[in-house]
């Protein structure tokens, strides 16, 4: 016998058999989108340890940099100063700019008038000799800077002066390139010996050293590329070259086909226990000169010798530490000298010209710190700014910290600069800074 089946019987059997059908492409297409989306995991975390990995050599930078530049791997960690070349943010903010606005005020008293103030066997440059007496707003500045992409770190920086506002680094570099390698191409200041690369509102006396003042113009900054290499090693390694226009003093006129300075530079360094570490370089700058503000076109070369030790108990330079720091500079020239004031006179230059400074500072509580400075200079016994006398300054500073955002100080300099005259000078500086900043060199 044949049994008939339901209607409605048959519909709920296909029915079924549809939904069933249904069900699994359902659930073939959720397998499908969670494969996609533990791949796409996979990549992000992958891109996420890349960057750790960029942020984190970049924390062992010492250059500043904002920057930058690799530091040995020390305990001796200092504040944090506004100045770093530890580059990016984490997290929603890592590629948000960072402002920094660093303000600096001073109070100066000179004995000697600074509208006639000369170094014998050195030529008057700009912004080199002391300030007009009494109070002024100078070297405040404004800066800013963020990851630009995964790959690239940018920072801009432009210092406000009575006479106008300068453009003082305008720069990208790499963050990922194998090796230990990175890139930096545009304005920056070069990292040549151990203050040049820093921005001189976070050095430990109120000015430069004279061979900064009268051998490179207070701090070589130029438009260029650099290249650096750290090393992979416990022992910190730094390796570098820059090629510049040549447009700044020393160099000058941009000659060299567009190319008119070039740089090496060499770093080691690393720690002894737990209290100490150390930091040594060499340097050298050579300029294809075209008429710098000295007056001469030639071939200019600079040699700089550096080295810092840092001491602080139980590694903790907050509370307290000494660091001693010193450089050594030879200058050598081989061209023509004209006057500046009258292209008439010239005169054949070659001689050599050098210049050093040794500096301790001891910081004695959380909040305060002094220091004494030595610098000299030897003038060259020939050529257009020969002199028989060798410039000299002795430098006391007293300063309080209430946090890494804000400085007072004190100073005191007997400065030499000629065989017949004295500058008794007093300093009185006030430092803010607003914004972020990274940690503070070596």
């Amino acid at each position: 016998m044949i049994r008939r089946i339901p209607a409605f019987a048959v519909f709920l059997a296909v029915s079924g058999m549809l939904n069933a059908a249904t069900d699994r492409e359902r659930i073939a297409d959720l397998e499908a989108r969670i494969k996609l989306l533990e791949a796409e995991t996979a990549i992000l975390k992958t891109r996420a340890e890349q960057a750790s990995a960029a942020a984190e050599s970049a924390r062992t930078a010492i250059d500043e940099p904002k920057n930058s530049q690799a530091r040995p791997q020390s305990v001796m960690a200092e504040p944090a100063e506004p100045e770093s070349d530890v580059h990016g943010a984490h997290g929603a903010n890592a590629f948000n700019p960072e402002l920094l606005l660093v303000l600096n005020g001073s109070y100066q008293s000179h004995s000697l008038d600074p509208a006639i103030y000369r170094r014998s066997g050195f030529a008057a440059l700009a912004d080199t000799g002391p300030n007009d007496r009494g109070f002024t707003l100078g070297g405040s500045e404004l800066s800013l800077s963020s990851n630009i992409d995964d790959k690239f770190f940018g920072q801009m920086t432009v210092a406000f002066r009575d006479d106008g506002t300068r453009v003082m680094e305008a720069y990208i570099e790499t963050l990922t390139l194998p090796k230990g390698f990175s890139l930096r191409a545009g304005r920056f200041f070069s990292n040549i010996g151990s203050l040049n690369s820093r921005h001189t509102h976070t050095d430990s006396f109120y000015d430069r050293p004279l061979p900064y003042q009268s051998l490179l113009a207070n701090q070589y900054r130029d438009d260029g590329m650099q290249v650096r290499w750290v090393a992979p090693t416990d022992l910190y390694l730094e390796l570098g070259a820059e090629i510049f226009a040549g447009n700044r003093f020393p160099a000058g006129g941009g000659a060299g086909n567009g190319i008119g300075s070039q740089t090496l530079f060499a770093h080691i360094g690393g720690d002894v226990g737990l209290e100490n570490a150390w930091l040594a370089g060499v340097s050298m700058l050579n300029a294809d000169t075209d008429g710098n503000e000295e007056g001469f076109s030639g071939d200019a070369r600079l040699y700089i010798a550096d080295a810092t030790w840092k001491w602080a108990p139980q590694g903790n330079f907050k509370d307290g530490g000494f660091t001693l720091r010193g450089e050594y500079f030879l200058d050598q020239r081989d061209g023509v000298f004209t006057d500046p004031d009258n292209a008439a006179i010239t005169a054949l230059w070659n001689g050599n010209r050098r210049g050093a400074y040794l500096e301790g500072i001891y910081r004695f509580s959380r909040h305060w710190e002094t220091g004494y400075r030595f610098d000299r200079l030897w003038s060259d016994d020939q050529g257009p700014y020969a002199a028989d006398y060798d410039p000299a300054r002795h430098s006391f500073v007293l300063a309080w910290r209430n946090s890494e955002f804000s400085l007072f100080r004190l100073q005191l300099s007997r400065d030499k600069p000629t065989a017949d005259t004295v500058d008794n000078a007093v300093y009185m500086q006030y430092q803010t800074s607003l914004g972020a900043h990274g940690a503070h060199k070596f």
